[in-house]
Parts: C-alpha cells; structure tokens; sequence
C-alpha cells in the first residue's frame, strides 16, 4: 500500500492541480518540525505533503474518526484526530520526539465552514504553540507555510448540521446551510522562514507568563503565514 506522500502526489496528479513552489530551501532537514498553515480546501493535506515532498502527520478534526470511509482515508494519511488536548499532547510528544514532521491548521473548524477570501487568515488558536513550548526536543521548528489560491469557493449541497452528528460538541456544525468548498486549478505554496523554538524560550514557559509566551509564539507564527498570503 503506497505511502502518504505517494497517495498525496496522486491525488495532486488525478486533481489536475497546477502545484508550484517557492521557498524549499528553508525547510529544515532531519529536524523535527511542525508545518503551521492556512487552511481552506480538503486538498491541503496533500497538496501540503505534495509541496514540501515530505510525509507530514496532519492533525485533523476529531468528526473525521466517526465518519464511514473518511477515517480510513485519514488513516492512511497518516492523521490524528485533535479529539481532546491530552490525546494531541501525546500524539505529538511521540512524533516530535521520533523527529518526525507534524501539520497543523491552526484556524480551527471555522475556516472550513464559513467561505472567506482567499487571502484572509483567520486568528489562530494556540494549542500548537503550548506543543511546541512542552516538548523535549531540541532542537524544534515551527515552519510556516502559506497556500496561495486566488480560487473561490461555494456552498455546497451538504449540510453543516449533517456533520453535527459526528460531533455535536463543535458549535459550528449546528448553523444553517451547506459545507463550503474550495478546489483548486492552481496554487502555490510558499514557505517562510523556520522559527526556531529555544531553550529560553521553554524556560519562560515555565513561569507564571507561560500562556503570553504561547499566545506570543502563535502571533509570530499567524504574522509569518499572514505575510506570505500577501
């Protein structure tokens, strides 16, 4: 069975997706890494891997388990489900540890359930960054990456509140109308600078500031996205 990246090449190639790239040279090689991104179509997964020619373990919305057909296919990605934060702590301590690569979507559910424009970044929520302040391993990179569609999306025929049955917890699913969609022609990922997570940094973690650490960790991360997008 192929793996993640060759699944995620195919279904660039059977899309028909024009995919380029800019900014390789800054992904870190060999260093455990958390690829943070904007997110606006169920392309982006592989198109991610696709663009960055790596396998990525893409967090993914916990509704994903519990649908027929889906959860295999999230499976074979290689995803996790951000089902509940001790179970995301974990999942992400053993792969960061195995020095492997994790993507995140820090827009939450609310990107994908409410048409934007195409270069609106929404605020991100900072789970990530607690992740990243926590984890023993050094050294780490936060890697932001930006995926650039001027393509529009529309409303769909399929509910949101069809997918309040695989999460009713999620607030979003409960409003009127149809799930947005977004497929790309063409789009250009474009990657940013690392940013590195220091040892000072965990340390200030470790005080009574330790949230505004966090909270300013996501900012710097939400500015690099938000000045590729441009």
């Amino acid at each position: 069975m192929p793996g993640p990246l060759d699944l995620s090449r195919g279904v660039v190639h059977l899309t028909g997706v024009k995919l380029t790239v800019s900014g390789q040279r800054n992904i870190p090689e060999g260093v455990p890494t958390l690829v943070v991104s904007n997110h606006r179509s169920a392309l982006d997964v592989p198109i991610l891997m696709a663009g960055l020619d790596r396998s990525i373990g893409f967090v993914c919305h916990q509704y994903m388990e519990h649908v027929p057909g889906l959860r295999d296919m999230v499976h074979q990605f290689g995803a996790f489900p951000l089902d509940t934060p001790r179970r995301f702590f974990r999942q992400g301590y053993r792969r960061l540890r195995q020095r492997e690569m994790i993507g995140i979507f820090p827009e939450g559910a609310q990107s994908m359930v409410q048409l934007h424009s195409p270069r609106q970044l929404q605020p991100f929520h900072r789970g990530f960054a607690h992740l990243a302040l926590r984890v023993p391993v050094e050294p780490l990179a936060l890697l932001p990456v930006a995926l650039v569609s001027d393509e529009m999306g529309f409303e769909s025929p399929i509910p949101l509140r069809l997918l309040g049955l695989f999460d009713p917890s999620e607030p979003m699913f409960q409003r009127e109308g149809g799930h947005p969609l977004v497929f790309y022609r063409q789009v250009e990922v474009r990657v940013g600078e690392p940013i590195w997570v220091t040892p000072r940094d965990r340390e200030q973690y470790q005080g009574r500031q330790g949230t505004q650490h966090a909270q300013t960790l996501t900012d710097r991360c939400w500015s690099a996205v938000h000045g590729l997008l441009q």
